[in-house]
């Protein structure tokens, strides 16, 4: 096993360190055993990076407490390192507790990875047989069904499954070789999870039917994957055909050009690089129907959450949902030091406003206002005195920016809008 597990991270991203998420039951036990003596066998090159472990203690087991003391124990017997974790994964009411668990497990994971850094994690070939199915009782697409990657950006680093080829058997055998200890999780036997489900009631059965349907799913796992990758590369290639002028957006017309299957994977692919999660299949059709009967200036908004399409001037931008906005907000601003205006998500720099604008801040008499877009305001650009509505609507900012354009005044009059201009004195 170990000679599988340094040839499989060997074809992995290089690592600052390397991570293992230890919960204390059997297959991570394994996996940070196995790793301790594959460290313990490079000691004297230190060709390996460090290793250490990260244990997460949810506060849902009344054996919680006793599973961090075991993992506390193994990891001073083998010399490894060991951080501890605490999380509060209490589900709100009508939220799934697996689901909650999973996402706080994994946010706690990601701040605790070091720049760099590999997180290993100690799923296997049944799980990823698992996971396929699960994904394709979901409905899902290829990017789905190709289910977990043996490698993936993660955090600040890498995620690593090493574990993949191996099966259940494997990893069991290994532990009693070894004579692992671990500890039992009582909630994998509640077959209430759909995983644990598929695990006990419904896997079984096709094992016995089939006995090679854990490698069978396994490799037609790997065969999404393909098609994925495939699929992933088209999508970039007409996403930097699409894209515009106007930063980060694409052509709505251009994407219409398309076949409607490209369009959808253009969309997905263009969400996925921006880090955005993906609407379902319906939202997605529901969208480009309304961009194909839509008139040429009119403004489309299709929102999910997390995530929401916008389409202005034939531009299609994608955001994440603006937070409420109170239109009667001010802050007060010297000048001397950097503001950061959190709701509207803008920093106001000292450098910005002395080398774009022509002010310093030592010459002010009285500190700035910075004051929000109410309609109304003017701004006098060349000699001539315009609405601020018109001058932002000739610059093509889209209604859902102009709105969280900070406005710097002095007393009463408006001197800069941020980004943009600077308006000249009323007085001359």
């Amino acid at each position: 096993m170990l000679h599988t597990i340094a040839a499989t991270l060997k074809q992995g991203p290089p690592a600052t360190a390397w991570v293992v998420a230890y919960s204390g039951g059997r297959d991570s036990s394994v996996l940070l055993h196995a790793l301790h003596l594959l460290c313990s066998e490079h000691s004297a090159t230190s060709s390996l990076p460090p290793l250490t472990a990260v244990h997460v203690h949810h506060g849902l087991s009344a054996q919680a407490d006793a599973w961090a003391q075991h993992c506390a124990q193994q990891c001073h017997d083998w010399g490894v390192p060991l951080r501890l974790l605490q999380v509060d994964a209490r589900p709100d009411t009508g939220e799934s507790l697996e689901a909650k668990a999973r996402a706080l497990r994994y946010a706690a994971l990601a701040e605790a990875l070091p720049a760099g850094g590999l997180l290993l994690t100690a799923h296997h070939a049944r799980d990823q047989a698992e996971t396929l199915l699960l994904q394709l009782l979901r409905g899902a697409g290829p990017a789905g069904l190709a289910s977990m990657p043996r490698f993936q950006p993660f955090g600040g680093g890498w995620h690593g499954r090493p574990f993949l080829d191996l099966s259940e058997a494997d990893i069991a055998a290994y532990a009693a070789q070894h004579k692992l200890h671990w500890v039992e999780d009582e909630s994998n036997a509640v077959a209430r999870a759909d995983r644990n489900f598929l695990r006990h009631q419904v896997m079984p059965m096709l094992r016995q039917r089939w006995p090679g349907v854990d490698a069978t799913l396994c490799r037609a796992s790997g065969l999404q994957a393909e098609a994925e990758s495939l699929l992933a590369e088209r999508a970039r290639e007409d996403v930097e055909d699409l894209s515009t002028e106007v930063d980060g957006t694409l052509d709505a017309a251009a994407l219409l050009r398309l076949p409607s299957e490209r369009q959808r994977n253009a969309v997905r692919g263009w969400l996925r690089e921006r880090g955005l999660p993906l609407p379902n299949q319906a939202r997605l059709r529901e969208f480009l129907s309304q961009l194909r009967s839509a008139a040429a200036d009119a403004q489309i908004l299709c929102a999910w959450p997390s995530a929401e399409l916008r389409v202005y001037r034939q531009r299609i931008h994608a955001l994440k949902p603006l937070g409420p906005l109170d239109p009667t907000s001010q802050w007060q601003w010297m000048g001397y030091d950097p503001i950061w205006i959190e709701p509207l998500a803008v920093r106001l720099e000292p450098e910005v406003l002395r080398q774009r604008y022509g002010v310093a801040p030592e010459a002010l008499q009285q500190p700035f206002t910075v004051r929000l877009r109410q309609g109304g305001e003017r701004c006098r650009l060349r000699g001539q005195t315009h609405s601020l509505k018109k001058l932002l609507q000739e610059a093509g900012v889209p209604p859902w920016e102009r709105d969280r354009i900070p406005l710097l005044y002095q007393g009463d009059e408006l001197v800069i809008v941020w980004g943009f201009w600077r308006c000249e004195s009323a007085a001359g």
